[in-house]
C-alpha cells in the first residue's frame, strides 16, 4: 500500500472515531467528564442535576429561589464561634443543609457507589446518608457492598476533631454523633472511613459522616463534599496527593450541563494567576477570609471607611470567599456606599425585585459601570454577567449583590458564587494564597 493511502486511511480512522465521540457526548450530554484530577460541577437546578424538577422558572426567579435561602448561610456563618483550630464539626451545620448551589459526582467505596454531593468550601467534613437511612432519600451509600469500608472508633485522632460525638469514657466503641439544629431537625450516625473516588484518582481511608437519620429540615439529599480548612475537610486528607491545592470554575445558573470543574493538585492549574493572601481565623478556621482593601464603581474608588472592611480575627469580620451563599453580600454601610455610587452613574427610576434593591431599565445597561473588588496583590473586575441580572418579566436589569440581612448579625462580607461564576478560583492551603482569572466554563 503507498504512503499516501496508508495516511488516507488513518485520516479517515480518526475522522470517525472522532465522530463516535461527538455522537456519545450528543447522546448523553449530561456525562460527567473528568480530565485526570478534574470532577464536574454543575448547578443544582440545571436540567443534568439529579436534583432538579422540571420548571419554567427563569434565571432570575431561580437565583430568587436560590438566594432565598442565602439568609440562612449568614446565619450559619455568624454563629461560628471559638474554637480549637482543630475542630472540625461534623453535625453543627444547620443552616448550612439548605444550601445546594452546586454539585460534583464523586464515589465512594470499592467498587465505587456514585453520589452527587454538595461542594462547600464552608464547611469541613463530608458526610452521606447511609443504606437504612430513616427519612432519608432513596440515593444512599451502601456501605455493605464495599470491600474497604470501615468504622471508625472514639480512640481515632478524627473523633476529636469533630463535634456531636458521644463515645464512653471507657471502651472501644463506634465514633456516634447525635446533632439537633434548627429547632425542630436533626440528624445522627457514625464516623466511618472508605476509599473517595475523584475524576481518576481515588483518595484511600477518607473519613466522612455516615447518616442513619434524619429528621425534619431540607439537606442535601446525597450529601456534601467539605473543602473548608479543617483536618477533615478534603485539602486536608487529601494532602499528600494533591498538595492542599484545588480549584473550582463554577457555571452560570443558566448552563445545563456538567461544564463546570473542580480540579485536584498543582497539576493544571493556571500556569500565571494573580494571587491574594488568605487570612486565617483561629475562632473560625474553616473558613476562607481575603483581604478586600476597596471597591471601585467605574473610575470612582467608593468612600468606605477602612473598619468596615478589617480583618479581625476576634470578632471574625472581614471578608471570605464562600461556594454556599448565591449572592454577594456586604455589610449594610459597605452596600449602601456601592450601591449609591452605582445610582449616581445609571439612569433611574431604580426599583426592587426580590433580594435586589437597585432594578433599572435595560436599556440603562450601556451605561452601567463595572465593580471592581480590590484585594491585596489582587484586582478582581466583575464582567456586566457577574454584577448584573436581567428579569424575564420586563426590561429591567439589577444590580446583582446586596446587603447583608438585617436580622442577621453579620459582620462578614461574602464573595459568593453568582460573582464568581466563569472564574478559576484557586485554593492554596499549603502556600495559604487564593488566585483568581477569568474563565469560561459554560
Amino acid at each position: 500500500m503507498h504512503t499516501h493511502q496508508v495516511m488516507d486511511l488513518r485520516i479517515t480512522k480518526l475522522f470517525f472515531f472522532a465522530l463516535l465521540i461527538s455522537a456519545t457526548k450528543a447522546a448523553d450530554p449530561c456525562a460527567s467528564l473528568s480530565d485526570g484530577s478534574g470532577v464536574s460541577v454543575i448547578p443544582v437546578y440545571s436540567k443534568c442535576s439529579p436534583f432538579n424538577k422540571p420548571n419554567d422558572d427563569s434565571l432570575v426567579n431561580t437565583v430568587m429561589k436560590m438566594a432565598s435561602k442565602d439568609p440562612e448561610r449568614l446565619r450559619y456563618l455568624a454563629s461560628l464561634v471559638a474554637q480549637k483550630v482543630t475542630s472540625a464539626p461534623i453535625a453543627s451545620g444547620q443552616q448550612l443543609f439548605n444550601i445546594a448551589n452546586y454539585v460534583v459526582r464523586v464515589k465512594l467505596g470499592t467498587p465505587g457507589q456514585v453520589m452527587f454531593t454538595v461542594l462547600d468550601t464552608g464547611y469541613d467534613a463530608a458526610w452521606v446518608p447511609c443504606s437504612e437511612c430513616t427519612g432519608c432519600s432513596n440515593a444512599t451509600f451502601s456501605p455493605k457492598t464495599s470491600s474497604t469500608f470501615g468504622t471508625l472508633d472514639c480512640s481515632v485522632p478524627q473523633c476529636s476533631q469533630a463535634r456531636g460525638l458521644s463515645c464512653p469514657a471507657t471502651g472501644s466503641t463506634p465514633c456516634v454523633f447525635n446533632q439537633s439544629y434548627g429547632g425542630d431537625s436533626s440528624f445522627s450516625g457514625t464516623l466511618v472511613q472508605d476509599s473517595l473516588g475523584l475524576g481518576n484518582d481515588v483518595v484511600p481511608n477518607y473519613a466522612f459522616g455516615c447518616v442513619s437519620a434524619i429528621s425534619g429540615g431540607s439537606i442535601p439529599p446525597q450529601g456534601l463534599l467539605g473543602l473548608g480548612r479543617g483536618p477533615l475537610s478534603l485539602p486536608s486528607q487529601s494532602g499528600s496527593l494533591y498538595s492542599g491545592v484545588f480549584s473550582y470554575c463554577l457555571p452560570s445558573f443558566k448552563s445545563y450541563y456538567f461544564s463546570g470543574s473542580l480540579k485536584l493538585g498543582p497539576a493544571g492549574q493556571p500556569k500565571s494567576i494573580r494571587t491574594t493572601p488568605l487570612l486565617r481565623n483561629p475562632h473560625r478556621p474553616s473558613l476562607y477570609y481575603v483581604n478586600l482593601t476597596g471597591i471601585s464603581v467605574g473610575r470612582v474608588l467608593v468612600p468606605i471607611a477602612p473598619e468596615l472592611l478589617a480583618f479581625d480575627p476576634n470578632t471574625g469580620a472581614g471578608t471570605i470567599i464562600d461556594s454556599g451563599t448565591v449572592v454577594t453580600r456586604f455589610v449594610q454601610p459597605v452596600y449602601t456606599a456601592i450601591r449609591d455610587e452605582f445610582r449616581k452613574q445609571v439612569n433611574g427610576p431604580f426599583s426592587s425585585l426580590g433580594v435586589f434593591d437597585t432594578c433599572f431599565a435595560a436599556s440603562s445597561e450601556a451605561v452601567a459601570p463595572p465593580v471592581k473588588l480590590h484585594f491585596t496583590g489582587l484586582d478582581l473586575t466583575l464582567p456586566m454577567e457577574n454584577s448584573l441580572i436581567h428579569s424575564s418579566s420586563g426590561p429591567l436589569a439589577c444590580l446583582a449583590m446586596a446587603a447583608a440581612p438585617n436580622n442577621v448579625n453579620s459582620v462578614l462580607n461574602i464573595i459568593a458564587t453568582l460573582q464568581q461564576q466563569n472564574h478559576r478560583i484557586v485554593f492554596d492551603v499549603t502556600k495559604s494564597v487564593v488566585g483568581i482569572a477569568r474563565e469560561l466554563c459554560n
